[in-house]
């Protein structure tokens, strides 16, 4: 089990595969175990790279906030620390909202950036993720996640068909801190990308499921007005999860952009 030690404590992550580094950073509620399958498929190019956030997964928890700007930092750390100069980000949900501030506000250190389903504005968050940032969900997550759980199982097939879904959150919650929910899901859901995106400047792909009830799928209308050269690929039998409803067809877009490009 990777870890780097650093002045917060264990910051834990996975690495797969040979060559120059890439980077996959995981959406909210969930830890580096959603990029298995994509790790596999991408170690063949590249040396891969899945990390914990503060909080999520197996990574310590974190003295200070758990907001968009502290994953950017802790996405700059965990770079510095391992010697990586410069390597795609390719984000999921909110990870691809972090990958994306990285690249507006440390471009040097930034190559390509892949979004995968990601809120570019707050206010594209579905009513129970933005119910969770407020303080009726910090004491749910605090006093009743018994009923957290209970809601994605019984709602999981709705939120995506994978059958390994609901099992896979529910773990990844557990794991999770109870402010690294509260916080991140506030801070997200206070985002507004649109006066950063013009500064970006490096190859842009923003893929989004049209089935998504996680975020608003429309939101790659806001990416494609604001960063004008990036590529779009809509996926209309998916929803917020491709890598895990259509891997196939999500690998060979992450081939197309990240390889043979």
């Amino acid at each position: 089990m990777p870890s780097l030690v650093t002045e917060h404590g264990l910051l834990h992550y996975e690495v797969y595969g040979r060559g120059k580094p890439l980077i996959l950073l995981h959406g909210w509620l969930e830890s580096w175990g959603i990029w298995e399958a994509t790790m596999e498929y991408l170690g063949e190019y590249y040396r891969t790279y899945a990390l914990d956030f503060w909080g999520f997964g197996e990574s310590d928890l974190y003295e200070g906030t758990y907001t968009v700007q502290d994953f950017v930092q802790l996405v700059q750390q965990f770079m510095y620390r391992l010697g990586i100069a410069r390597a795609p980000l390719v984000g999921h949900s909110m990870g691809g909202t972090v990958a994306l501030t990285m690249a507006a506000f440390h471009p040097q250190s930034v190559d390509k950036v892949v979004v995968i389903g990601s809120p570019l504005v707050g206010d594209s968050l579905a009513w129970f993720l933005k119910l969770m940032g407020t303080s009726v969900g910090f004491w749910m997550v605090r006093h009743t996640p018994w009923l957290i759980k209970l809601f994605l199982r019984v709602f999981g097939p709705w939120i995506t068909p994978d059958p390994t879904w609901p099992d896979r959150v529910i773990r990844d919650f557990s794991q999770t801190s109870v402010l690294a929910f509260f916080q991140s899901i506030a801070s997200l859901k206070e985002v507004d990308l649109r006066p950063l995106l013009p500064r970006i400047r490096q190859p842009v792909l923003g893929i989004y499921g049209s089935q998504d009830i996680i975020v608003d799928p429309g939101q790659w209308l806001i990416l494609k007005e604001y960063v004008l050269h990036s590529r779009i690929e809509r996926l209309f039998s998916a929803g917020h999860f491709p890598m895990l409803e259509t891997p196939r067809v999500f690998h060979a877009l992450l081939y197309q952009f990240l390889v043979k490009a």
